[in-house]
């Protein structure tokens, strides 16, 4: 079974930088993304980790796993929301104390994905793959980045829907700051190999293939032992996204997680948008989707909201979806099925 957190009003929220922190020249943002959430009624609590950031890492392995543990052991503490991503993440797993963890939300996404992942599979208990703390400093949310309250406020058994976005963002323009922080200029359609409509169910998982590809192979990152668990071997949607690699980089990651089983029992592949995704001798993307689409013989969707091109909808590892894709729109319904 699956184990839900539940965002109530009022919630306390603890950031700690597992991954990055935030160097001196840009803490302004952390501060805008505070006091936002504070008029918003959030209480707010900070670690450490924020504040520094040395050699690609906000701290040692063992401070940033502490500052987590203790975090999620703390009844002070009701949601966990990182500041960013980073690159190093993967360095603390081994000193977190998965026996202790609590009832509550991590929310985040990039290399948080690996910290988000591991917990689900491990565990049982959901996780949230969505917008990162810094990108809550606007004056308002777009309508797809501001359902992370409603999605993280679901009980066990209800369910919420959330729709493809209206447009999207291309490239940032630090120079040029948005009361919504993204410039989104783009229209999103959601596109299938083939261009079929596609309608399918099954437990979410996923994140960010540059860094949770790491997990293949590790005690963290047992997708068979998951299914078996946690949701009686029910299929799998996997959504997923690329932030630096190139075309062939992708394929051998896809090609590593089939090889590992991570596709066995899939029902179909999310891929987000992204600005990385470097063709490899005339190699495209599309050639490494409709190559998946293929030899899994599963519907695969891409350019959906997800990761590093935003906005993005915000995914629960763990919870029964349903995906519906038609005519360049895409709708997201998520139950919180135990």
């Amino acid at each position: 079974m699956i184990r839900y957190p539940i965002l109530t009003k009022g919630a306390t929220i603890g950031v700690t930088a597992p991954s990055s922190g935030v160097p001196e020249n840009l803490r302004e943002i952390v501060y805008q993304a505070f006091e936002r959430l504070k008029k918003k009624g959030y209480e707010m609590i900070s670690g450490a980790t924020v504040w520094n950031q040395n050699k690609a890492k906000s701290a040692s392995a063992t401070l940033r796993a502490n500052e987590l543990n203790s975090m999620m052991q703390t009844d002070d503490i009701d949601i966990i929301i990182p500041p960013w991503g980073g690159e190093l993440l993967i360095e603390i797993l081994e000193h977190i104390d998965f026996r202790k963890i609590e009832e509550k939300w991590i929310l985040g996404y990039s290399d948080i994905s690996v910290l988000l992942l591991a917990i689900t599979l491990k565990t049982g208990m959901a996780t949230a793959h969505g917008t990162n703390l810094v990108d809550l400093r606007g004056e308002y949310s777009d309508e797809t980045t501001a359902m992370w309250e409603s999605v993280l406020s679901t009980k066990v058994g209800e369910t919420i829907t959330q729709k493809s976005s209206p447009l999207y963002q291309k490239k940032w323009n630090h120079e040029n700051p948005s009361p919504c922080v993204y410039h989104l200029s783009e229209e999103t359609y959601w596109k299938t190999v083939g261009n079929q409509p596609v309608a399918v169910e099954g437990r979410l998982l996923g994140g960010c293939v540059d860094v949770i590809r790491h997990l293949i192979g590790t005690p963290y990152g047992d997708v068979g032992a998951f299914r078996a668990t946690y949701v009686s071997n029910e299929p799998i949607i996997w959504y997923l996204e690329n932030c630096e690699l190139s075309t062939a980089d992708v394929r051998r990651s896809l090609m590593q997680m089939k090889l590992a089983g991570w596709f066995d029992g899939c029902a179909a592949i999310l891929f987000g948008r992204s600005s990385a995704n470097t063709p490899v001798e005339g190699y495209t993307i599309e050639d490494v989707y409709e190559d998946m689409a293929n030899e899994l013989q599963i519907p695969i969707v891409y350019d959906i909201d997800c990761g590093h091109v935003p906005p993005q909808i915000t995914f629960i590892n763990g919870a029964h979806a349903e995906i519906q894709v038609a005519n360049g729109k895409g709708i997201v319904t998520q139950q919180f099925k135990p």
